[in-house]
């Protein structure tokens, strides 16, 4: 079984034979505990266009150390990564080859690099034996494979140990910079060591065929912008949603959602017969998703409510049964997200969102100016904002205008991304105009989730009830889930009105 260690460090160039200076003259560091010499051997993989590299992801095979076995390093920041470790074995294993696969797909990953290195290594203890990093210096012999270029190096690799504050990586850097010693222009071994082993450049490949790109300044540059960050954003979060990190289910759905109604948005731009396959198949990607997100949204928001409600009005047992109700029905959630991250379906919609941004399917309104297609765009997503807002308005209080408050809800979410894809081009007024029609989404989506909350309160009463328990508690919060929507419908009128147009 896989498991992840966040990783802080930093690395320095070192020249053979470098003293390492007296580092208990560091903040905190009572002793320093030598540790011998480690030789390590790592295989390095990727996909032959070195796809993982590109990202700043790697993946490698290590023998030697403590450590042996397969290292996945996703980054986090700059000088910090999760590093995701397996058992050492001859192939690579399942759960690491599933984080890889929006990036892989049907593809493989082959030996890249070979790496060995001698690791002096120095431990930095504080007063009571604690470990607050570890220096080691890396006597590196690199080559490329199968048979390519070698290189060679020094360099010093300080590791804040875990728990420790990372403060400490500044004290070591001040006492090393005044040895002379100067951090390392490579983020990574890899990364230095591709650089240093690249076969010799034969120039770039012509693509006669392949269309000019969008020139700078026109509506297909800033269009194709935004969709390449948002396909880039599906790809890079996919990982996130099978280590099931904070938020990133959302963050994913976010994408889907946002890329889709650009491409809905800016028609003029891209030719919907080409774009609108995409569209449905994106719609199917967060809609698989959107389980598990609108599970997690409406069990912390009936956690909430209980935990609001006076304690003597909180009768029988009414956490236990929320508990059991979102854990079984998160974990049929999760699995139909994953599912869904695993299927054909899904890598064959990456493979299109990469074919249409190789060769975008431009109309004449690409070629305009930006900010003048762009506006006009947005202006009329809000159009459409306008009059569902109406239309939901002149009803009257049921089932029907809640329906109708939801399509407008759904055409603000569309309106406030068109607003944001346009943010580079348009500026403030974008900005503000983005905010304004947020507040209105907002509030449309706290009265969806009083409609979609009342609904399940009904049949955990229901459940309570056939259990013998009383369903009093049930009740109230119904109550006030009621009267959440109500406020919400009084104050759209006044928010509406202050969600003016561009």
């Amino acid at each position: 079984m896989a498991e992840t260690k966040r990783e802080i460090e930093r690395k320095y160039e070192a020249a053979a034979g470098t003293d390492v200076p007296d580092l208990t003259r560091v903040r905190d560091v009572a002793t320093v505990a030598d540790e011998g010499v480690v030789e390590l051997d790592a295989v390095y993989h990727d996909t032959p266009d070195l796809r993982l590299a590109a990202d700043s992801i790697t993946l490698r095979r290590r023998t030697g150390g403590s450590d042996a076995g397969w290292h996945l390093k996703f980054p986090v920041a700059v000088g910090v990564r999760d590093e995701i470790r397996a058992p050492l074995s001859d192939t690579l294993p399942p759960d690491l080859a599933a984080l890889l696969r929006s990036r892989v797909r049907g593809g493989e990953v082959v030996p890249v690099v070979r790496l060995r290195s001698a690791r002096d290594v120095r431990r930095l203890l504080d007063a009571d034996g604690g470990l607050l990093a570890e220096l080691s210096v890396d006597t590196v012999r690199a080559r490329r494979l199968p048979k390519g270029p070698r290189a060679s190096w020094t360099e010093i690799e300080v590791e804040a140990a875990d728990d420790a504050d990372p403060g400490i990586l500044d004290a070591v850097e001040k006492q090393l910079r005044k040895a002379g010693v100067r951090p390392s222009d490579a983020p990574s071994k890899l990364a230095r060591a591709l650089a240093e082993t690249a076969p010799e450049d034969h120039g770039p490949d012509d693509h006669p065929d392949a269309p000019p790109p969008a020139a700078p300044g026109t509506a297909g540059a800033a269009v194709l912008a935004y969709v390449r960050e948002q396909a880039e954003a599906i790809v890079a979060l996919d990982p996130a949603v099978r280590r099931d990190l904070p938020d990133a289910v959302h963050q994913l759905r976010v994408a889907c959602r946002r890329l889709r109604s650009a491409l809905k948005t800016y028609r003029s731009v891209l030719d919907r017969n080409a774009t609108d396959p995409l569209g449905d198949e994106l719609k199917w990607l967060a809609g698989e998703l959107g389980v598990a997100r609108d599970q997690e949204v409406l069990a912390e928001r009936l956690r909430g409510r209980l935990t609001d409600m006076p304690r003597p009005l909180r009768l029988g047992p009414v956490k236990a049964r929320l508990r059991i109700w979102d854990t079984a029905r998160t974990k049929d959630a999760r699995r139909k997200a994953v599912a869904a991250l695993d299927s054909d379906r899904y890598l064959a919609l990456l493979d299109r969102l990469d074919a249409l941004l190789a060769d975008p399917p431009l109309r004449e309104a690409a070629g305009r100016d930006a900010a003048k297609v762009l506006a006009r765009a947005v202006r009329k997503d809000h159009a459409r904002l306008a009059a569902r807002v109406d239309r939901a308005l002149s009803l009257a209080p049921g089932h029907e205008r809640d329906l109708a408050l939801h399509e407008a809800r759904k055409a603000a979410k569309r309106t406030r991304y068109a607003a944001d894809a346009a943010r580079p081009t348009l500026g403030k007024p974008a900005k503000k105009f983005s905010k304004r029609v947020k507040k209105v989404q907002s509030l449309l989506g706290e009265h969806q989730d009083a409609v979609v909350a009342r609904a399940t309160l009904r049949d955990l009463a229901v459940q309570a009830h056939a259990a013998g328990e009383t369903a009093f508690t049930w009740g109230l919060l119904y109550g006030r889930e009621e009267a959440a929507a109500d406020a919400a419908e009084r104050e759209l009128p006044e928010v509406w009105a202050r969600a003016v147009p561009l």
